[in-house]
């Protein structure tokens, strides 16, 4: 199934509706919806692509619990938070199946919980127990972001990047040397966490100026009606056109006294003071850019000051806004690196938009009390094969991603029933 998401364009999701979700998390913030599912739908593919993952429950002793397997596929989508509606209609639409610990047994139909994060998590409660009968789960917006984001650090190969000089470069995480980093979040607004460990973390700082600030003022000065479309513009923007810069107050020079280039923004919108222009006279792919290039570059200065501030050696960039948007990662990167004199980098994450969805994930428990969450497990590439033979189970924590920007991997949640080894073959 393809799933429109906030820019207009397709998403992929899965080629059928049917869906059986056993487990689903959803992050309401001002701006967007975030959800994360795990699907156990799967489908034989009898070309030479590597098959879609069958179903597995394998029992796997932990004491006095039992571990069950469920194979499958992670999926990420999105919606505006202003067409919540359709987020409903999508939902509903799933086969929102209590796959737990009793997901061996064919007349399995309770629902299951949604954990929910973010401020519309509250605001949005009772409109999801009308419309789908369920009671959000809700689990701290911080807490979750934290989870979300230490989960891909040490989970998920080449998660994290740098983009210098229009090139991107994965970089590889130590997970020994991880902590403490400095997490910016930047959706509606912005907030700076520092995280010291595992549940161990504290919101340092933040600014109001962020994504919603970039599309409230985009769509009152260019009549842009989303995000998508207004980066876009910007890309076919010159921001020069509207930022006064040192070399328009020097003559064209460098202030090199002080290490400013000719090129550096003096005055972001400067030029519209000294000049006899209406909003109209101005183009809007030009708006655009400067406004990007203003709340990209005092996010970035900010971060870096609040990593001085602590003396934090990474900083690493999360959050809707960036949706690996170049003019926006290089803007960051710039400024990192010009506040910091070179010492430090602003580092990136391939799933930014997602820290939350998948920190609530994590807070799955099925059953008693002193259950334990789930655990995403390697589900390694499949060979050549007419028939869905899933691979075996590694210790690694890894995940792989699809062609379709899915995530195949395993689910180990544990139980405290008996659950037999049932292999499907397709």
């Amino acid at each position: 199934m393809e799933v429109k998401g906030i820019d207009g364009k397709l998403e992929k999701s899965d080629s059928t509706s049917a869906d059986e979700i056993s487990h689903l998390s959803i992050d309401i913030g001002g701006s967007l919806i975030k959800i994360v599912y795990f699907s156990t739908n799967s489908k034989c593919n009898t070309n030479d692509e590597a098959p879609m993952l069958s179903k597995e429950r394998q029992e796997v002793p932990n004491g006095d619990l039992n571990h069950h397997i469920l194979s499958g596929r992670l999926y990420f989508v999105k919606f505006e938070t202003s067409k919540i509606e359709d987020c409903i209609k999508f939902l509903s639409s799933k086969k929102l199946q209590q796959c737990g610990a009793q997901c061996h047994h064919s007349h399995a139909v309770d629902k299951i919980k949604i954990k929910a994060t973010g401020g519309g998590a509250f605001k949005f409660a009772d409109l999801f127990k009308e419309k789908l009968g369920q009671t959000l789960d809700k689990v701290e917006e911080m807490e979750s972001l934290v989870a979300g984001a230490n989960f891909l650090l040490k989970t998920v190969n080449h998660e994290v990047y740098t983009y210098i000089g229009g090139q991107k470069e994965y970089v590889q995480i130590d997970q020994n040397d991880l902590y403490p980093y400095l997490l910016v979040n930047i959706g509606s607004g912005v907030s700076m966490i520092k995280v010291d460990g595992d549940g161990k973390f504290q919101r340092v700082s933040g600014t109001s100026v962020g994504g919603g600030t970039f599309l409230g003022l985009g769509k009152l000065l260019t009549k842009c009606q989303s995000f998508d479309e207004l980066l876009e513009l910007s890309h076919q923007g010159n921001n020069r056109v509207i930022d006064m810069l040192v070399g328009d107050i020097y003559g064209g020079l460098d202030y090199s006294k002080i290490g400013l280039a000719s090129t550096t923004i003096a005055s972001s919108f400067g030029k519209a003071i000294s000049e006899n222009k209406e909003l109209e006279d101005y183009k809007p792919e030009d708006i655009a850019r400067s406004l990007l290039r203003m709340i990209s570059n005092n996010i970035g200065q900010i971060a870096y000051l609040n990593a001085l501030r602590f003396g934090l050696k990474r900083i690493f960039f999360g959050g809707f806004f960036i949706r690996d948007h170049a003019y926006t990662m290089d803007t960051i990167s710039v400024a990192v690196d010009f506040w910091s004199k070179g010492e430090a980098k602003a580092m990136f994450l391939r799933h930014e938009g997602f820290l939350g969805a998948l920190g609530a994930f994590m807070n799955y428990k099925d059953g008693s009390t002193d259950s334990m969450p789930p655990q995403l497990v390697e589900q390694q590439p499949a060979k050549r094969s007419s028939s869905c033979i899933v691979d075996r189970i590694h210790n690694s924590t890894c995940v792989h991603e699809n062609e379709n920007g899915a995530k195949d991997c395993r689910l180990r949640v544990s139980s405290s029933f008996k659950i037999y080894d049932e292999v499907k073959r397709c």
